[in-house]
């Protein structure tokens, strides 16, 4: 037979009608009973029987919804419990959504398995929805619903359910004889029909009246069907006229009078090219230059609409009504003298093994790349694998004669129509064309399989298509093992071994993920084996957490080594349980239990009392009591603490801290009293700070008494006071301090503070009470070298001598030859 025998003209192109499927559902089912919903891009059926011509059975008996692959194949079926539906549709990820009269929307996965539940808002579930439309949106799947009112409102994408009341439309009063939604510019807008006029109506509250060159009269546009690609739209009339133009209206391709007043039950596009309008069991599909094909199917069918063609199910068989593409009638037609007919024909007497095969190929020598390339975009078009091989035979044979041909294309093309014939086979049921595959692309159709349960289909595909794992073996593995742990009849410890020994190492997969899924189905055992695979430890131990298993999410952090992991647990475990409990869960685990002490020193150093309290470990009570008092402002509160602390030493039997701890106290009222009396702070500082401070604002009595009562010695004090007075420039005072009794500290520590306080000429005073050993070394400090000298010298030290020589070269010449000529001496008298 021919290859054009079954293309039907329409103006300039043909189309053709090809059989996909001889449906595997029962015989029984009359299509025309059920309400019948169908995915794009070979996607599933869902079938609802149609009871709205008899509501005394709607209101009785709920609808089984049933749904089938495309091949008519049973996936699942269920009885619906919940309100009355309006509409059922799919969205772009293949979930079923229906929409109820009270505007709720409820998403079940193809299996029918509930997913979730959203609303079209309080306005909608008050007045009733009476229509609505499930439509594709540059943001996903949008769902838009008619009220009662005659109001309309839309939801833009069911993954961002934001509800929207749309533009009144003035002077509505009744129901709108039709409407849609056209997706433009990326924005959605409703089409609305009252009667005769059309209007715009927007998200922003705007409307448009719209104005189409039509010239027949009408009276109600009663029907409206918006092209895949939203870029054309046809209207039909209740004249039986149908208007096709562009989506914004402007722009009219044709009027075509179907001589029918009747309503079509589908008006769909078959492409961007055609409009298929259907009565029963006729069928009239319309070109934009008012030419037409009319066909009588054999029983009451469905249309599903495609980017590139429609979908045909009818009770026995499912067919695919698409364009001749340009290609495929350069190379098919008859009489063609297109390249890649030419090099068909070539290839067809070469399987007869005729010469002419030679002469053909001959006749396109200079346009064989361009035959070899229709031949390889013909096969990707048809959908026949015979006629698919007789054309990629074809290409191979004329790039046979090419030198320096890339291959790539002839091999994509030939690993994709693998692939699409493959999941096209009727145990798979997904019906894709060449053209659709690209637009839907591999990753989204991998995903489908794994939707479907298709695992090992699906890793074979991407084995053959050299996926990474990461996006495709890996990926699709997890998917099998969430699915595996959804089997409740299997044991646990069968499902985590078999999910172990098919995962094993496998990079990218997250055992945690898995677990999870697990514990979603109320599988806890079969999560805790799981987590036992999984090697990241960040990754076992929310989900252990998550499950209440606190010692085993605590045990598998430390094993980490993983402080930071450490502090997670521990910090949700203090949340989660009393503080006795808490404190005896981590007592036996010393990595936690300092941790955690670290924590506390850090942060809340009142817990970290209470946890020494509870190990009876007074010492460390005591010192974090200490250090607590001195973040207290409040005086009484800090003697308060500083007296439990004192407890926690004597208990700890620390006499030394005890003591230690007293004497603070004891000074800390000091303090008190000094800075109610002077008005000056005193708090905080160390006893010999407060000493310091007293002896600088010239307080004679009261370092006295501190002395005394702390048993400061006195050395120290002679220090401090001689300082103190140094450096508060008290120099008489601190002259008659030097002749009140013998220094303890010597007179050199006066000349010390002197020079360090920068008062040189005081320094000299105390000079010559220097003993005569330390006044070298006093002199020097002072820069008074040749006095050192003369010291030196009248000590008979030469060692002192060269002491101050070394400092002398190369600052003061003078000097250093009188220190060489005291040497000289000194060495003469030996």
């Amino acid at each position: 037979m021919a290859a054009t025998a079954d293309w039907h003209p329409l103006g300039k192109a043909y189309y053709k009608k090809s059989e996909v499927y001889t449906l595997d559902w029962d015989d029984l089912i009359d299509v025309s009973k059920f309400v019948v919903s169908a995915a794009p891009y070979g996607g599933p059926l869902a079938l609802m029987r149609d009871d709205s011509n008899n509501p005394n059975i709607a209101m009785v008996v709920k609808p089984i919804i049933t749904v089938y692959t495309a091949a008519g194949k049973k996936i699942s079926q269920m009885r619906w419990n919940s309100g009355k539906i309006k509409d059922l549709g799919w969205s772009q990820t293949e979930d079923l959504l229906f929409v109820q009269d009270d505007g709720t929307i409820l998403i079940y996965d193809l299996f029918l398995s509930f997913k979730k539940v959203l609303s079209m808002g309080q306005e909608a579930k008050d007045v009733k929805v009476i229509d609505a439309r499930i439509f594709s949106s540059f943001n996903g799947t949008g769902i838009a619903v008619l009220t009662s009112s005659y109001r309309i409102f839309m939801m833009n994408s069911i993954d961002d359910p934001r509800v929207q009341r749309l533009a009144e439309v003035p002077g509505l009063q009744s129901a709108p004889t039709s409407w849609t939604i056209l997706t433009m510019d990326r924005q959605s807008q409703v089409l609305v029909a009252k009667d005769s006029e059309l209007y715009l109506i927007d998200r922003g509250g705007q409307y448009q009246k719209q104005m189409i060159d039509i010239s027949t009269p009408v009276e109600g546009f009663i029907e409206m069907a918006v092209s895949f690609n939203n870029k054309c739209i046809a209207l039909f009339t209740e004249s039986g006229v149908i208007w096709i133009g562009s989506a914004d209206l402007k722009k009219k391709y044709c009027e075509f009078n179907t001589k029918c007043h009747q309503k079509p039950q589908q008006l769909v596009w078959c492409g961007p090219g055609a409009v298929v309008a259907l009565w029963d069991k006729q069928m009239l599909v319309i070109g934009p230059d008012k030419d037409y094909i009319s066909f009588m199917n054999d029983t009451p069918v469905h249309l599903v609409e495609e980017e590139d063609g429609i979908r045909i199910i009818g009770n026995f068989t499912h067919e695919f009504l698409h364009r001749v593409q340009k290609v495929t009638e350069d190379i098919f037609k008859i009489a063609s003298m297109e390249p890649g007919a030419m090099l068909y024909e070539a290839f067809k007497e070469f399987q007869k093994e005729s010469q002419r095969a030679d002469e053909y190929i001959r006749s396109i020598k200079d346009n064989l790349e361009l035959a070899v390339s229709q031949c390889i975009q013909a096969a990707g078009y048809e959908l026949e694998p015979s006629k698919q091989r007789q054309l990629l035979r074809a290409a191979a044979f004329g790039k046979s004669f090419l030198t320096d041909y890339n291959p790539e294309p002839f091999v994509n093309m030939c690993q994709m129509l693998r692939v699409l014939n493959q999941v096209c086979h009727h145990t798979i049921g997904i019906p894709l064309t060449y053209s659709q595959l690209h637009h839907l692309t591999m990753p989204v159709l991998i995903d489908r399989l794994v939707l479907r349960k298709f695992f090992y289909l699906a890793i074979r595909i991407c084995q053959y298509l050299k996926i990474q794992d990461s996006e495709g073996a890996s990926r699709i593995l997890a998917h099998w093992a969430c699915y595996k742990v959804q089997q409740k009849q299997e044991d646990d410890e069968m499902i985590a071994r078999a999910i172990a020994d098919k995962l094993g190492d496998t990079p990218g997969v997250s055992y945690s993920d898995i677990a999870s899924k697990a514990l979603e189905c109320g599988r806890t055992d079969l999560a805790i084996r799981l987590l036992d695979y999984e090697p990241k430890a960040a990754h076992q131990v929310p989900l252990l957490l998550q499950m209440q298993k606190e010692q085993l999410a605590l045990s598998k952090a430390i094993e980490s080594g993983d402080t930071d992991l450490v502090y997670f647990v521990l910090l949700r475990l203090k949340e989660s349980m009393i503080q006795g409990e808490f404190f005896m869960a981590i007592r036996n685990l010393p990595v936690a239990y300092y941790l955690y002490l670290q924590y506390c020193r850090q942060q809340n150093k009142e817990l970290m009392e209470q946890l020494y309290y509870q190990e009876d470990n007074y010492l460390e009570e005591g010192n974090s009591k200490i250090l607590r008092s001195f973040t207290v402002e409040r005086y009484e509160e800090r003697m308060t603490i500083m007296k439990e602390a004192m407890d926690s030493y004597n208990k700890a039997r620390n006499e030394f801290a005890a003591r230690q701890t007293e004497e603070q106290i004891k000074l800390a009222k000091y303090q008190r009293r000094l800075e109610e009396e002077l008005k000056r702070p005193y708090m905080d500082l160390s006893l010999h700070q407060t000493i310091y401070r007293l002896i600088m604002d010239n307080n004679v009595k009261m370092p006295e008494i501190l002395r005394k009562e702390f048993k400061v010695p006195d050395k120290r004090f002679w220090w401090l006071k001689i300082q103190a007075l140094a450096e508060a420039g008290e120099w008489m005072e601190l002259d008659r301090f030097s002749k009140a009794k013998k220094p303890p500290i010597g007179m050199e520590a006066f000349v010390e503070v002197c020079l360090k306080n920068g008062n040189k000429h005081e320094a000299m005073k105390y000079i010559i009470r220097v003993s005569p050993d330390k006044k070298v070394k006093c002199l020097i400090k002072m820069g008074e070298f040749k006095m050192a000298a003369e010291t030196a010298f009248e000590n008979r030290n030469e060692e002192e001598l060269n002491s101050i020589l070394r400092r002398c070269i190369g600052t003061d010449r003078q000097v250093a030859e009188t220190i060489n000529s005291m040497k000289q001496q000194l060495s003469s008298k030996k």
